[in-house]
């Protein structure tokens, strides 16, 4: 099947002049925990190190070049990735280093072009759509940063730029280490169309494998079907797909960061967790937390998560839409914990390593819940959460005032019976 131009072409013609192509440039800082470990001990430099806490419990943050080529990756088991790496060079993380390395870094790119957004402590999209001129401007002012950079934070920075944030964020992982990759203005499907699917952003493993079942295993195959298909096969991530491998992107780069579309709390306990009890107490604490960051930002949520994982490293995630938008910590903390419950009657009960609550589908916390809950015919129980959300206010100032830990509510009966 014949599939679509480029839409990101190489100029237009409009009513005033010529339209500039979008140059839109993807930075990331390589091995960012362990680049800046290198900079505050030079003699790491050419060897395997591996960010992260020793022990059977620790977990790699970042891992160098040099023990990846073992086999050694971000998220995996310290133990596991000693015993690929023996060798490796274990160094504990230092947050404050990275998050001033972080506020520096952005900086620069701030002073570079005002249209920045972060996307986490060591990358970021920047708008370089009409820097300089000939052309060539972009790529320029790329390589000015990159080089300033290294000069100054002696850290290296893969950047690619394109004509969609799409194409330069698949780019700089192409990119990496320590390279520039420029996609040509009306050349973004013709760079995608040989790479695997599954280098897009959004393409996740099961997607991935729906798409191999069918032939589909390159971006330029996924741009060839029809578009019209892959809706019927894959919904919506079909629809996002069939544009994206086109190279139709024209999400734009937001100044200041997008809203965060979720709102999650989770921990790692030291030793696993084998009391119920102690579970639900725990959820609890996260509710507090996640109920208090939407109530003062002023939104509802829809969905609330799940997410456990076993001492074996097998992770679950399990998730329930309420019938009304909720902020009331009691609201959040009672689904988590049905979910918790749902869980134990399926799975059976293992210890547990880490447990996280999370809130999604956020809406803005004008929703008239009372017409809602009478055009559902589900006015039951809305007086109790009035209630509850009044407390909720009264405990949110009596913390601002005097700090987190200065005041908690009762929780009888934690312990399943």
């Amino acid at each position: 099947m014949r599939a679509a131009g480029d839409a990101s072409h190489g100029g237009a013609m409009s009513e005033v002049g010529p339209v500039l192509p979008r140059r839109i440039a993807h930075f990331d800082l390589d091995s960012f925990f362990v680049a800046v470990e290198r900079v505050k001990d030079p003699a790491l430099r050419g060897k395997p190190v591996l960010v992260g806490h020793p022990g059977r419990r620790g977990v790699v943050a970042t891992a160098s070049y040099e023990a990846r080529v073992f086999g050694c990756h971000s998220a995996q088991p310290m133990v596991q990735a000693l015993r690929l790496c023996p060798q490796a060079i274990v160094v504990p993380p230092d947050f404050a280093a990275y998050l001033d390395a972080s506020r520096r870094f952005h900086a620069m790119l701030g002073e570079l072009t005002p249209v920045v957004e972060s996307g986490g402590l060591d990358e970021a999209y920047a708008d370089l759509t009409g820097i300089g001129a000939g052309g060539t401007g972009a790529r320029a002012a790329a390589e000015a940063l990159r080089a300033r950079v290294k000069d100054e934070l002696g850290i290296a920075v893969s950047v690619c730029i394109a004509g969609s944030r799409t194409v330069a964020k698949v780019g700089s992982d192409r990119a990496k280490p320590d390279g520039l990759i420029e996609v040509p203005p009306g050349g973004d499907a013709a760079f995608l169309a040989p790479l695997p699917v599954r280098d897009l952003p959004f393409v996740g493993p099961k997607f991935a494998e729906g798409l191999a079942r069918a032939g589909i295993r390159t971006v330029g195959e996924a741009a060839a079907q029809d578009p019209r298909w892959l809706v019927a096969q894959f919904g919506a991530s079909g629809a996002m797909l069939a544009e994206r491998a086109r190279g139709v992107d024209p999400a734009p780069v937001l100044a200041g960061g997008r809203e965060r579309k979720q709102i999650s709390r989770e921990v790692t306990f030291g030793e696993d967790v084998a009391d119920l009890g102690r579970l639900r107490a725990v959820l609890r604490e996260h509710a507090e937390r996640v109920g208090g960051d939407l109530r003062a930002r002023g939104k509802r949520a829809r969905t609330v998560t799940l997410k456990l994982r076993w001492q074996d490293f097998t992770t679950l995630s399990r998730s329930h839409t309420l019938e009304r938008p909720a902020q009331a910590t009691s609201a959040i903390f009672d689904a988590a914990a049905a979910l918790l419950d749902d869980v134990v009657r399926a799975e059976g009960f293992h210890p547990v390593r880490l447990i996280g609550l999370g809130v999604t589908n956020l809406v803005e916390d004008v929703v008239q819940l009372e017409l809602l809950a009478a055009a559902s015919g589900t006015t039951a129980g809305r007086g109790d959460e009035q209630r509850q959300e009044r407390i909720d206010q009264v405990l949110d100032a009596l913390r601002e005032r005097y700090g987190d830990g200065s005041v908690r509510r009762g929780v009888p009966n934690l312990r399943k019976s």
